[in-house]
């Protein structure tokens, strides 16, 4: 299946824009009468026939439509600290789109190595893992966002916060595969390399986050993010 996106299709025809009109023609070699997916990144899968192969303006015909395409049965957001070395950071978000997440939330951090974030590179890593691992469901990734403000986003399910320092609740930490449920939505806020700082934790606990941990293996941050990834989709399949 050759997967193309396009946010804004609208059937029942569609003009890919110029970059995925040459992939299609020119690199795929596709001509008139070819079939092709398109996916509009909210789960809507559409199986295409090419009507016009320009390999500028590419045209095709909607032929079938799948809706909520493989549909993952929970949301899952992670909130991350960038990494001071941004091919770390965008190594995560593609292994992580590859892996299933809703949503990406880049924090600012007392201990942050890395204070500006830009966007536009992070938002092609993550088409281009939907795409290869054949998606319908595209992840929103937010802004760099402090520390408090996203600790206090409306979130509907459970909120779980993963440090290094010694429990500072009295139920102590869990081990995420064994208190996260099937099909239960969940945020897992991600440290920088220096670990949130005590006030963070005590804040976030105090706004109803529960503290984890990923296990006794000492973690880079973008390893600690993408194992709770694939521990979150481990128990949901």
């Amino acid at each position: 299946m050759q997967l193309f996106y396009a946010p804004d299709i609208a059937p029942p025809s569609h003009t890919l824009g110029e970059e995925e009109s040459k992939h299609c023609v020119r690199v795929l070699r596709l001509r008139r009468g070819g079939r092709i997916h398109i996916t509009d990144g909210r789960g809507n899968l559409f199986c295409c026939e090419i009507t016009d192969d320009d390999p500028k303006h590419c045209t095709v015909r909607v032929v079938s439509t799948q809706r909520e395409f493989e549909k993952m049965p929970f949301a899952l957001t992670l909130a991350v600290a960038p990494t001071k070395n941004p091919d770390r950071f965008e190594w995560f978000l593609e292994k992580a789109t590859e892996v299933g997440t809703t949503e990406f939330l880049p924090l600012d951090t007392a201990h942050s190595e890395r204070r500006v974030f830009k966007a536009e590179r992070g938002e092609k890593v993550i088409t281009a893992a939907m795409k290869q691992s054949l998606k319908a469901y595209r992840p929103q990734l937010q802004p760099l966002t402090p520390f408090r403000e996203a600790v206090l986003r409306p979130f509907e399910g459970r909120r779980l916060i993963a440090h290094c320092a010694p429990a500072r609740s009295p139920e102590g930490k869990s081990y995420l595969p064994d208190t996260l449920r099937p099909g239960e939505n969940a945020a897992i806020f991600i440290g920088p390399e220096g670990d949130f700082s005590p006030e963070e934790i005590d804040f976030a606990l105090a706004n109803g986050f529960e503290e984890i941990t990923l296990g006794t293996q000492r973690l880079r941050t973008e390893t600690a993010a993408l194992a709770a990834v694939v521990m979150a989709s481990v128990l949901n399949h």
